[in-house]
Order: structure tokens, then C-alpha cells, then sequence
């Protein structure tokens, strides 16, 4: 079970509503879906919780690449919404990398040093998913919530109240609430 709501800010304070991401594939398609709740090149805050096991935070302002703050790499990784959210980038590795690893199968569907009985010969590349937070954890300090703050409600709780101590801090408390 997942929650998902957009904060967008207005001149008139904060308009929260909650939203679907059956349709979102991709970090693009989330931050154009951010980009539509509002008719101005404001700041969308698009907040997700998967089973109080990890929350996100994904700001965008107008146009600018989205900034995505997750409590919990390894658990998110586990959720299809998660891996939206933890791109290359974020986990600090070159995208190149994948593209070498689909270059080392061979015709017969084994990879290079792996062994057709499927004994891999080769050493694996691949880094692990880190436990914990990652991403920018800066990109709420304009509206209050410093990098302290953030990482504390990344491993103090449960990731509903995380995001509903974040709207409390940004003044939306109820807003969020109410669209829970």
C-alpha cells in the first residue's frame, strides 16, 4: 500500500491533493505530473509513503530537474515507486555501467564467464543499493525543514508521520491530512 500527495505552492499558501502513480513510469513522468497541479512555475512537492517502510520527498520548481530526497534506499528499491525515485544519479553511479552489462551476454543468453550450467566465472559489478537515506536532503531548508530535521525523521519513525511532521512544518498539516 502506497500514499502519494502533491503539495503545490501558491500565493495563497499551500494546495494539497492526493495522486495516483498507476500511470508513472519514470522521474519525467512524475515531475510533469507535479508540474500539472499548478498553472504557474511554482514549487510541487510530491510526497510518497509505501508501507511505513520508506517515504519521498521529489520537489520540483518549474522547469528545473526534480530534487528527490529518500528515507530509505534499500527499502525503496524494493517498491516499483521507489525505483521511479533512485535513479543512477541519486545512488552515485554511471548509467553507463548498465549498458556494459547488457554488453557482456552472449547470443546464448549466458553471460561472459558465466558457465552454461549458470556458475558465473566473472566478478559482479554491481554495487549494492546503500540502506538508508539518500538524495538531497537541503530541499526543504527555504520553507523550514532543515537537513537535520529530514534525516532525523528518516530513521526516528514511521514514514506516514514523517510526512505528516514535513506538512506541519511547511504549514499544511491539515491540508495533508485531510487528503489522506
Amino acid at each position: 500500500m502506497y500514499f502519494a500527495a502533491l503539495l503545490a505552492r501558491t500565493e495563497d499558501g499551500w494546495e494539497a491533493s492526493d495522486t495516483e502513480l498507476d500511470d508513472v513510469e519514470t522521474l519525467a513522468d512524475l515531475a510533469d505530473l507535479a508540474r500539472e497541479a499548478t498553472t504557474d512555475e511554482e514549487t510541487v512537492l510530491v510526497l510518497i509513503e509505501q508501507e511505513d517502510a520508506w517515504f519521498g520527498v521529489v520537489r520540483v520548481d518549474g522547469e528545473d530537474d526534480p530534487r528527490i530526497y529518500v528515507s530509505d534506499a534499500s527499502a525503496a528499491a524494493r517498491s516499483s515507486y521507489g525505483e521511479i525515485l533512485l535513479t543512477d544519479e541519486l545512488l552515485g553511479r554511471d548509467p553507463d555501467d548498465e549498458l556494459e552489462d547488457l554488453d557482456a551476454l552472449d547470443l546464448d543468453g549466458t553471460e561472459d564467464g558465466e558457465s552454461e550450467t549458470g556458475e558465473d566465472d566473472a566478478p559482479q559489478d554491481i554495487e549494492p543499493i546503500p540502506s538508508g537515506p539518500v538524495g538531497e536532503a537541503t530541499l526543504l531548508t527555504d520553507f523550514g525543514v532543515s537537513e537535520q530535521d529530514l534525516r532525523s525523521l528518516s530513521g526516528d519513525g514511521v514514514p506516514g508521520e514523517a510526512l505528516g511532521e514535513i506538512a506541519e512544518a511547511l504549514g499544511c498539516g491539515e491540508l495533508l491530512e485531510a487528503v489522506r
